[in-house]
């Protein structure tokens, strides 16, 4: 990962497109080393999730190319790689892992550092309902699915102020009923990303959240048939 850490770095601090159009190969070789990583991580987390299989590095990996229509930052490309490992792919609408590799931190950036994610980014509405009827139904086995994925932590900052109605104001999950997104977070080091075994590594991690993003799909398949 030494290569795409290193482009991503100078991008950072070169973030124009007369740098990027010179440094094309520099960019070429890096996305290649990103995309056989993805595969290998695709193939990992089959082993003890399957229900990511047959899917391709491009139905889990991103255009670098940002969209500056609608934003004040209007630097052209991404300082960051990222792969969603889920159900159907990035755009499925299913919980799903998340590798984040970014080396320059940057105040416009909404993570900041490397990361490994499991949950829910931006769930449609129906979805969010069901996952928060899931806490409710079954917050002891949630809490535990959040043990079990030691080094990760639920990440509450994106949450409402209020517990949405219908729910019991007394229940201990309700600061969890407040959330708008779901998911657990664990920040990795420079050196966890120059380790020689990063796939391996990744995925002990990740493994350990299959719980947690089971109930959130258990969730996610409820809501879809009741959509349908």
């Amino acid at each position: 990962m030494e290569r795409v850490v290193e482009f991503l770095t100078l991008l950072h601090e070169n973030n124009d497109k007369a740098w990027f159009d010179a440094h094309k190969e520099m960019y070429k070789r890096a996305l290649s080393r990103f995309e056989e990583f993805t595969a290998g991580l695709i193939d990992g987390i089959a082993a003890f999730d399957p229900s990511v299989r047959g899917l391709t590095v491009k139905d889990c990996t991103y255009r670098i190319y940002r969209d500056t229509r609608f934003s004040a930052d209007k630097t052209p490309y991404k300082t960051h790689m990222g792969a969603f490992v889920a159900p159907h792919g990035k755009k499925g609408g299913y919980a799903g892992y998340y590798f984040h590799v970014e080396p320059a931190w940057d105040e416009r950036s909404w993570s900041r550092g490397h990361l490994l994610i499991t949950g829910l980014h931006c769930p449609q509405p129906e979805v969010l309902r069901s996952v928060r009827e899931e806490i409710a139904e079954n917050g002891a086995e949630f809490e535990a699915s959040i043990r079990e994925a030691e080094g990760f932590v639920l990440d509450e900052s994106n949450k409402l102020k209020r517990l949405p109605r219908g729910y019991d104001a007394d229940t201990p999950y309700a600061e969890w009923l407040k959330l708008k997104e779901v998911y657990v977070t664990e920040r990795v080091s420079p050196d966890f990303m120059r380790d020689r075994n990063l796939l391996g590594n990744t995925l002990h991690e990740f493994r350990k959240t299959r719980h947690f993003a089971d109930l959130l799909n258990r969730a996610v398949r409820f809501a879809h048939e009741e959509m349908r």
